[in-house]
């Protein structure tokens, strides 16, 4: 049996802190909190959390990447689960990038590519 990878981009292994606010339809903070990536993508990240994240929530990113900030990048729960050791995993796609912060993201992805292909 053959599965096909539907991802638009590849995903790479990611262990970085970040913090989340999640907002309501009219922009109320309802939760905020601290989590990590797991692994991050140009389209997503997988998000790990003590708590779990509803999907109707909007979820703002700050993300740190090595001495880079990605503030207020804003996305959307497209699946969540529980994880291990008690801890939540959640799929974020991200909504709404600004061209700077993409081009940070992107030579992030591209320092984890580069070191994957070394350690392969």
């Amino acid at each position: 049996m053959t599965t096909t990878n539907k991802r638009e981009h590849p995903r790479f292994g990611s262990l970085n802190l970040l913090s989340y606010v999640c907002v309501d339809e009219n922009n109320n903070l309802v939760k905020q909190g601290m989590g990590r990536t797991l692994n991050v993508s140009e389209g997503g990240i997988l998000l790990e959390t003590h708590i779990p994240i509803d999907a109707q929530y909007t979820v703002s990113l700050t993300i740190g990447l090595e001495d880079d900030l990605m503030t207020d990048i804003n996305g959307k729960v497209v699946h969540s689960k529980a994880g291990e050791a008690g801890r939540f995993e959640s799929g974020i796609e991200f909504q709404e990038i600004d061209e700077a912060t993409l081009r940070i993201l992107r030579q992030y992805i591209k320092a984890f590519e580069e070191q994957k292909n070394k350690t392969s």
